[in-house]
């Protein structure tokens, strides 16, 4: 039924509509009394096979949905009814900011991918703080902080460290996101030697900010050479970091089959294409840091057995965004019944025993 409505109905409405649109419903769907826990009691995942302990957190599923969908904290409880384990909300910056000129988002459908150059538009770090301030248990939240666009990149930190100072107190897990391509110059915070400062700035705001260690991690992009991803996940190690995300959206635009002027829009490409690199970029954050660090895998996840590979290549999480688009509001719901089956036909009893 919902690919009929996709290609009837939703591939006509701009994506950026379609994207408030939903954002909207959701919003409705949380002021409904009852209906989130209602839908929670449908949908949520039960197999306790699929539990992840993680970050010092029980998961009732390793699969999340990924940052870009809720920036702004306003619909992640009825997100989380729908079978996510986790949302992760953001990217939020210091300060507001209106994000890139429209259009800035991307369909390409044939490719089963979007682009987007939204460019971190958010309410900003108080306003999202307000919101969280006051959340109800039932959904588990990470926390994505960004660089407001106009903060020079040698005040990048103090930018930075605001964000946690206001986030930390309310966010299970806190995501430090200098992998995005579409704020110029960020990406270039993900050198070691830009790296080491910012997050130990951002490490010792949360600390003095919360009554408690909040779990912190590094978002990297896909597009990083080899070598580079060795030393972040070294410095990750080296500054005790709980874990890496990985992988963001991609600049590149390798074999595609959409129309080209789709193709040649500018920004950051996710979806099925991603796949591939994703995977490559997880198998050797495992094999150089030995399980000693949580390891969020993104990119390309669209199915029950993605999410079974990428658990069996050492992610101790997953997460999605693009494959939700395509799939639908019960497609969380479904790749978690998928996950049950593939976990009960295996030889092992939960997805731990499956990643060891």
């Amino acid at each position: 039924m919902y690919r009929l409505l996709f290609s009837l109905v939703i591939t006509r409405v701009p994506a950026e509509t379609a994207h408030h649109l939903t954002l909207r419903a959701l919003r409705v769907i949380q002021s409904v009394p009852g209906a989130v826990p209602l839908l929670r009691r449908l949908l949520a995942p039960r197999d306790p096979g699929l539990a992840v302990r993680a970050l010092g957190i029980d998961f009732p599923s390793p699969l999340g949905l990924a940052a870009g969908f809720d920036k702004d904290a306003v619909a992640y409880e009825a997100l989380g009814a729908f079978g996510f384990g986790h949302v992760e909300i953001g990217t939020v910056t210091g300060r507001p900011q209106p994000g890139n000129p429209l259009p800035r988002l991307f369909r390409l459908v044939p490719d089963r991918a979007v682009v987007n150059r939204m460019g971190f538009n958010n309410a900003g770090s108080e306003a999202a703080a307000r919101r969280l301030r006051d959340r109800r248990p039932g959904t588990i939240v990470g926390v994505n902080i960004g660089k407001t666009k106009v903060v020079p990149e040698s005040e990048a930190a103090a930018d930075y460290v605001a964000s946690a100072e206001r986030l930390a107190p309310y966010a299970d897990y806190l995501v430090v996101n200098v992998s995005s391509p579409n704020t110029p110059g960020l990406r270039n915070l993900q050198a070691v030697e830009h790296l080491r400062p910012l997050l130990t700035a951002v490490r010792e705001a949360a600390d003095r900010t919360s009554a408690r260690r909040v779990p912190l991690l590094v978002k990297i992009a896909p597009d990083l050479a080899d070598d580079d991803i060795d030393a972040v996940a070294d410095l990750a190690l080296d500054l005790g970091l709980d874990g890496v995300i990985a992988t963001n959206t991609t600049i590149g635009r390798d074999a595609l089959l959409s129309p080209p002027a789709l193709v040649k829009e500018t920004g950051g490409l996710s979806g099925a294409p991603l796949k591939e690199r994703s995977l490559d970029v997880l198998r050797r954050l495992r094999a150089r840091t030995g399980g000693r660090l949580t390891l969020i895998s993104v990119g390309g996840v669209e199915t029950a057995d993605d999410v079974w590979e990428r658990v069996r290549a050492g992610a101790t999480l997953v997460q999605g965004y693009t494959g939700m688009l395509y799939g639908g509001p019960l497609w969380a719901h479904r790749v978690n019944r998928g996950l049950s089956r593939r976990l009960r036909a295996s030889a092992f009893r939960t997805l731990d025993d499956a990643r060891h």
